[in-house]
């Protein structure tokens, strides 16, 4: 059985996704109107198929004329789906996600149940605040309840097929009781179901909403780009960009894209945002995101050193694991191995070994930089005390074993296992 607080946009979504899934689900809504209008079988909202689901559950699975108290103490999970409107200042509000806290506790007998933050919050939500307000309230009541946090992806006009047809689930937390009620909720939607922790799992929804709003103000501002320089079709040039085959294909290569590193390099990619952004400033547009592009890609160079500074005494020896831009090529041009390289020299790491499976010659060429070079992965390993990785080429994936023989420093996240559990498809 399933509590579902909060009957908006997501919560009634939820509520009738989970009874049509054969759950009893007990609605609450401190909105009375609102509860009104679904006992008439009013969805008091506009969302395509909502209504029909409503009517066949409703008076089934689904329950919504229960108290507060009846429902929590007949359900296993209390799914928390309250509003977290922005405050003034930008930060999210949590007064009505705390509120629901306290009423589950209020009313809650001492049986084990998993609150579930459904809710929209800022990543360290529950770890920083939630989970410190629910230990309070369990020492005050008495009662030990769960904590886990389950970030919806739903998009409007669409909800009831992005809930009942997921793409993955994530779900953040920490002990194996909670992992277990969230798993049987979610088995019968058969679909992988990823266990992180509390911040990661809140992460991935604002990572997502931000890529979006990113890429639309990206669209924008190449219009406004576009309209100031004249003369481009500008419907025209980004329906032939939708053309490139890497936004394609299971995953789509795209995809690559969108993962971090230690920047861009290569003859195209810096040159060509410089180039947009001055002609852009020539023909009297500001451009506001190129810019930030342009010094984010150098900041986070800035960033790798620092990083290994915090770590690394200039007196250890250092590998340099690849100096080409990308794998699969031996291109040097502007790649972030020689920015990373020449800032670590300027903080005195002077005792530098690098190999690359391509470019070792092209690079001593092209960079004079007073470092030395390793014939072999085996001979790089050998020689330094700590590893720092910069291009993914596909030999340090597959001689894993041999490079975690010393510390490594993963700056492609090649290397890196994801602490997300995969619970397959097929359960």
């Amino acid at each position: 059985m399933i509590t579902v607080l909060g009957l908006g946009f997501v919560g009634l979504t939820t509520a009738l996704g989970f009874s049509k899934k054969g759950f009893k689900v007990y609605g609450i809504d401190v909105d009375a109107a609102r509860v009104e209008s679904i006992r008439r079988y009013e969805v008091p909202f506009y969302e395509p198929h909502l209504e029909d689901a409503l009517r066949e559950e409703l008076g089934h699975n689904f329950v919504v004329d229960a108290s507060l108290e009846e429902a929590v103490n007949d359900s296993r999970a209390v799914i928390i789906c309250v509003g977290t409107p922005g405050l003034p200042d930008g930060q999210a509000n949590l007064s009505y996600l705390l509120d629901a806290v306290r009423a589950v506790f209020e009313v809650s007998d001492a049986d084990y149940r998993v609150l579930v933050v459904k809710s929209t919050v800022p990543p360290s939500t529950v770890a920083r605040a939630v989970q410190p307000f629910v230990a309070e309230l369990s020492a005050q009541y008495g009662r030990q309840l769960g904590l886990a946090s389950n970030p919806e992806f739903l998009r409007e006009g669409h909800a009831w097929n992005d809930f009942m047809h997921p793409d993955r689930v994530v779900v953040g937390v920490q002990d194996e009781a909670a992992k277990e009620v969230l798993d049987e909720l979610y088995l019968p939607f058969n679909a992988p179901v990823h266990f992180v922790d509390f911040s990661t799992a809140e992460f991935v929804k604002y990572l997502s909403n931000t890529l979006l709003s990113t890429l639309v103000s990206f669209a924008n501002e190449m219009a406004m780009i576009a309209h100031h320089i004249g003369g481009i079709d500008v419907p025209a040039a980004f329906q032939l960009l939708h053309q490139d085959r890497r936004w394609s294909g299971t995953p789509a290569a795209m995809a690559s894209y969108v993962f971090p590193g230690c920047g861009y390099g290569g003859y195209c990619l810096p040159k060509d945002t410089a180039a947009l952004n001055s002609i852009a400033q020539n023909h009297g547009y500001q451009p506001k995101m190129l810019p930030a592009n342009l010094q984010i890609n150098e900041d986070i160079k800035d960033f790798v050193v620092a990083q290994l500074a915090a770590q690394l005494t200039p007196q250890q020896r250092i590998g340099i694991l690849g100096l080409s831009f990308k794998s699969g090529s031996d291109d040097v041009r502007l790649s972030p191995s020689r920015a990373i390289i020449e800032k670590l020299r300027a903080r005195g790491y002077t005792r530098i070994v690098a190999y690359d499976p391509l470019a070792n010659e092209v690079f001593a060429r092209e960079t004079q930089l007073p470092i030395a070079y390793a014939d072999t992965l085996p001979e790089l390993v050998e020689q330094v005390d700590a590893l720092v990785l910069l291009t993914s080429w596909p030999e340090f994936r597959q001689q894993r074993e041999l490079l975690a023989t010393k510390p490594l420093f993963d700056f492609r996240y090649a290397l890196t296992e994801p602490q997300a559990q995969h619970v397959p498809v097929a359960r």
